[in-house]
């Protein structure tokens, strides 16, 4: 599947209700969207994929960017915020950061100056950009069942490790929720609940005191992400083991994992669909126009929700002629023959 034809498919439902009806802005008076993001720990996305995407579309519809990057520094996130602020924004772009938006998205609404909360809710955002989250996390769950089930297993008997995200990041709860949803129901129960990150080397850690826990029987590992993942895998075959695992991301690491058999699926959420919602609303935003959207959050926040992909190794493929992944990086060492056999090239 081409490129284009992968985002006009997956952004759909979020992008077509970018009509005029609905909050309008009233800080039209700036051309700037100014856009905070997170960090470069919980993925390579967002200084890779994100920011030059998000450039690319508003300035390309002639207008000004302000893009910088907190480096998991909440006080830093502030003083960006400050900053920006005072330079003037017609609109902000955030990805939360453990909470530091909050008070971010509490002084742009006193200035009049409408709030996309991207990826991740932020509570007073004037709208929520991402991927249907309680999906994802259905995905994540039925990754496990059907995986245990593959390789014989009944879920309801099975030792499986409970991982989750970052429990200071919103998405991490909707996560949660949509696996449990479908973990519960096929009657799986947890042998151990590890604490929440997105980050591997902790994920790494916290791990290591499951696998001590369940005295090294793993049969599943619910893990929120590719980074999560990783590091799990790393401790499993250091002890010569293998067990289903989830991830999220599609990152290069995760696909190589899923392409060699070690990670069981993940989760593809094209960050370039995501990106163009929210450049489309950006700049509907800035032109003073009005926008409707098609879901909301519990909250009442109106939410552009596009859809999540699951990827197995014989759609890694798709992941790559989206652009989303370069057979160069990806299809190295002992991945290369793994490449071969599921047609990524």
């Amino acid at each position: 599947m081409k490129k284009t034809a992968l985002i006009a498919a997956v952004a759909l439902g979020a992008s077509a209700v970018l009509s005029v009806a609905g909050v309008s802005s009233a800080s039209a008076a700036s051309t700037r969207a100014c856009i905070i993001l997170p960090d470069a720990d919980s993925g390579t996305r967002w200084e890779s994929g994100d920011r030059p995407a998000l450039d690319k579309a508003l300035k390309g519809a002639g207008f000004e960017t302000d893009i910088q990057n907190a480096q998991s520094d909440t006080t830093k996130f502030a003083t960006i915020a400050d900053a920006q602020l005072a330079k003037g924004c017609g609109v902000m772009i955030l990805v939360d950061y453990q909470g530091a938006a909050v008070s971010v998205a509490a002084k742009a609404k006193t200035q009049g100056i409408p709030v996309i909360a991207y990826d991740r809710p932020i509570a007073g955002a004037t709208y929520y950009v991402s991927f249907d989250n309680t999906v994802v996390g259905e995905l994540q769950g039925q990754t496990v069942i059907d995986g245990l089930k593959a390789a014989g297993k009944d879920p309801k008997k099975a030792s499986i490790v409970y991982g989750s995200g970052d429990p200071t990041d919103g998405n991490a709860k909707m996560f949660l929720d949509g696996a449990l949803s479908v973990l519960k129901k096929a009657g799986a129960k947890p042998a151990f609940t590890m604490k929440g990150t997105w980050d591997g080397p902790t994920a790494g850690t916290y791990f290591e005191q499951a696998y001590t826990a369940v005295k090294g029987k793993v049969d599943a590992v619910l893990a929120p992400n590719d980074n999560n993942a990783a590091s799990i895998i790393a401790i499993l075959d250091k002890n010569k083991q293998k067990a289903v695992i989830s991830g999220q991301d599609a990152s290069t690491a995760g696909l190589q994992n899923v392409l060699l058999g070690k990670q069981t699926a993940t989760v593809y959420k094209p960050f370039t669909v995501e990106a163009k919602v929210a450049a489309d609303l950006a700049i509907k935003l800035l032109k003073g126009e009005s926008v409707s959207a098609p879901k909301k959050l519990a909250d009442g926040t109106p939410f552009f929700a596009s859809k999540p992909i699951l990827i197995k190794a014989k759609d890694v493929k798709t992941v790559v002629a989206a652009g989303d992944a370069k057979v160069a990086t990806l299809c190295v060492g002992a991945v290369k023959a793994a490449c071969a056999k599921y047609g990524v090239k």
